[in-house]
């Protein structure tokens, strides 16, 4: 359908009082004359890289045999049942799986880095490149996927990227074995010496996001008045709403009730945090929640967001830091990360051990059916965003990086097909399925990528 000749800039904010709210992508934005489903065709894909640390128990052994990550199955006929990827069974359409690819770049090459493969391991996953081992501030590795992507496509969004964790980050000093701290802190390099700091608070993210106030103590007086901070621009959003057609309004109201809905559960957040009762994350800042589920799902929602109003369209996500020690009663297992990932290659241990990895997988749908609602173009969200989900080590029992859990979610645009597995011959890098991705997405021009030796049919 054609759209009217009223035209709204596709940068249209609110502002008011310190405050500054991007729009969603309203019909109104589309310049007159013109299909929306072209309009839309500009915009690049959307690009979230997420890591999970230690492997998986589909990367033993015993874990191939049962196919606990990777199912027996190639191609379109494939049965997710045994794996631990069971939870995206609604999505198979939008799920390529890319299984028995190596990291080799996290392996240990000389005697004096045996050991290190925790704390080197994160720094290779989106570059592919070796660290350089040092305690000093002489780090260096390679520039990551997520950051050439932003580099090319991100500077003409207010945000060219934002970087997100989960565990604690600490990007001083060193660590052990030999390496600074901030090769596991951080899975996002600028440059091969430039790493990019994460933000574990997601009250930190949404003023990121939405300009909530200039300075740290308008921000601060802001959350003292426990109001909204679309409260400071509501006269705004009257004269705007106003102007708009049926559909666009709704659309709007839909997009504010998601914003304040986020504001609600971190004002309560912190709320609790502050009342003085006893933490389970006693070191942690007072907008992290103490329970995973509510800090992966805000984290989801400020990315979906963000999607929503084109103010960035690259996330990287550091879900867990290596060495947790943390405990994830919802996954039906009582033990810790790191003991349960040294399971000794016992097949009652391994089966324990994937439950945290089921776990930690099954927190994706509620990202993947946001973005799926989420109208985009002639399309959904979730058809123009590409999530790179995986870990740049395998059998964590024995701390090696050998056919390493990684899938793929959403079309990228139409990238992707989705709904296939794929399983590379052996011996085959990651570097090569991240090539892939970067030509896929417009980075044509890359000839290598880490250690690659070509793409992979995907």
């Amino acid at each position: 359908m054609y759209l009217s000749q009223k035209h709204m800039s596709r940068r249209t904010m609110l502002r008011g009082m310190g405050v500054t709210v991007a729009l969603p992508l309203l019909d109104a934005m589309v310049p007159a004359q013109r299909l929306l489903a072209k309009s839309a065709a500009v915009t690049r894909p959307r690009l979230i890289a997420i890591e999970m640390v230690h492997g998986a128990a589909g990367s033993t052994e015993i874990g191939i045999q049962k196919h606990l990550w990777a199912p027996a199955g190639v191609g379109r006929d494939f049965d997710l049942g045994p794996t631990c990827l069971t939870s995206l069974e609604p999505y198979r359409d939008y799920l390529t799986i890319v299984s028995n690819t190596d990291v080799r770049n996290a392996e240990a090459f000389e005697s004096r880095e045996v050991g290190g493969d925790h704390f080197r391991s994160s720094a290779v996953f989106l570059t592919q490149m070796r660290p350089r081992q040092t305690e000093s501030s002489d780090v260096r590795v390679g520039t990551s996927l997520d950051q050439l992507y932003a580099q090319r496509y991100g500077q003409d969004t207010p945000i060219p990227s934002m970087q997100l964790c989960i565990e604690n980050v600490d990007q001083s000093g060193g660590c052990a074995y030999g390496y600074a701290c901030v090769y596991t802190d951080t899975i996002s390099w600028a440059s091969p010496s430039d790493p990019l700091p994460m933000v574990r608070d997601p009250r930190v993210a949404f003023d990121q996001l939405f300009g909530s106030g200039a300075t740290a103590e308008e921000r601060a007086a802001h959350r003292r008045t426990d109001r909204s901070i679309l409260d400071f621009i509501s006269a705004e959003i009257r004269r705007v709403s106003g102007s708009l057609g049926a559909s666009d309004r709704r659309r709007l109201d839909q997009y504010l009730d998601n914003v304040r809905e986020v504001e609600r559960r971190l004002q309560k957040v912190e709320s609790h945090n502050a009342s003085g009762e006893r933490r389970e994350l006693p070191g942690a800042p007072i907008g992290v929640p103490d329970s995973f589920d509510e800090h992966v799902r805000l984290m989801f929602d400020l990315q979906a967001l963000a999607f929503m109003t084109d103010s960035t369209r690259v996330f990287s996500f550091k879900m867990g830091r290596d060495g947790s020690g943390r405990v994830y009663p919802e996954s039906g297992s009582k033990a810790s990360f790191h003991p349960a990932s040294h399971h000794q290659d016992k097949e009652d241990r391994i089966l324990e051990f994937q439950k945290i990895n089921a776990y930690h997988v099954g927190t994706l749908p509620y990202l993947l059916e946001k973005l799926k609602n989420t109208p985009d173009g002639d399309g959904n969200l979730l058809d123009n965003t590409l999530i790179i989900y995986g870990s740049p080590m395998g059998n964590s029992n024995l701390h090696n990086h050998k056919r390493v859990p990684l899938f793929l979610a959403g079309k990228a645009g139409g990238a992707l097909q989705g709904h296939t597995h794929v399983k590379a011959p052996d011996g085959t890098s990651m570097a090569n399925v991240w090539l892939t991705l970067l030509h896929r997405l417009g980075l044509d021009d890359i000839q290598s990528f880490g250690d690659s030796t070509g793409e992979l049919a995907l």
